[in-house]
């Protein structure tokens, strides 16, 4: 994620670096980067009743929260068409304790791509841009369960001797995704504009591992990231509407 986050503040620097007019093209000129904060929708009813069943309260169907940062550029010889990347990550937890047993969940989601979209044309002093998104994407989900004791000597007799209290999970799911969008930017003071948008998510690929990287099976085919999601954030650049 930090290399899309990186070439999004490239995008952001080379905007300033060239003229805010276009002599070569017949096409608006300009672009911008950010800070995109979102809200993103998994389906985790799966998860959920794993949950329920060794004591761990179970996480909201109404989705989690996300940051990340997101830029473009129009390309110039294609009117009104153009690209950029976008980068984002989030993670929400649950926990319970049992007979003084700690138990706890960590839901994580992230990803980072290019986009391509088209601002239409007919509207006028703000920028409503339809495309979509192609990046990869990870789903991890963590469990511990564990009694708060842990020395040094004791990590290591548990790995030679396999009896223990603690057990710690990590299992994850990297896959593709394409994300069908509609973007709209307002420009309010000089080189900034607000954004907002939406769109759903669509994962390619159900190939979990664990620690290791050894393969799970078994893991349920609708335990995906897919959903809806929106995003909203402050663009600096120069935004030719």
């Amino acid at each position: 994620m930090k290399y899309f986050l990186t070439l999004i503040l490239t995008f952001t620097i080379s905007i300033f670096s060239y003229p805010q007019t276009n002599k070569y093209f017949d096409a608006p000129f300009g672009g911008g980067g950010g800070f995109i904060a979102g809200w993103q929708i998994p389906n985790v009813d799966q998860l959920n009743i794993k949950l329920k069943e060794v004591g761990i309260p179970e996480f909201s169907s109404g989705g989690l929260f996300t940051t990340g940062g997101a830029g473009f550029l129009y390309i110039g010889f294609v009117k009104n068409l153009r690209v950029g990347g976008m980068g984002f990550g989030g993670s929400t937890s649950k926990s319970s304790s049992i007979n003084n047993i700690n138990r706890e969940v960590i839901y994580s989601i992230g990803g980072g791509g290019i986009t391509i979209e088209y601002t239409l044309p007919f509207v006028k002093n703000i920028g409503v841009s339809v495309g979509g998104t192609l990046a990869a994407g990870s789903l991890s989900i963590e469990l511990y369960r564990n009694d708060g004791n842990f020395s040094w000597n004791n990590i290591w007799n548990d790995i030679n001797n396999g009896s223990t209290s603690n057990v710690s999970r990590r299992l994850e799911n990297h896959f593709w995704i394409f994300s069908p969008t509609i973007n709209v930017e307002i420009p309010f003071y000089r080189f900034l504009a607000f954004r907002l948008g939406t769109g759903y998510q669509l994962s390619i690929g159900n190939s979990w591992e664990t620690e290791n990287d050894q393969s799970i099976s078994g893991i349920p085919a609708d335990l995906k990231s897919d959903g809806f999601f929106i995003q909203a954030g402050i663009l600096a650049g120069f935004f030719a509407f």
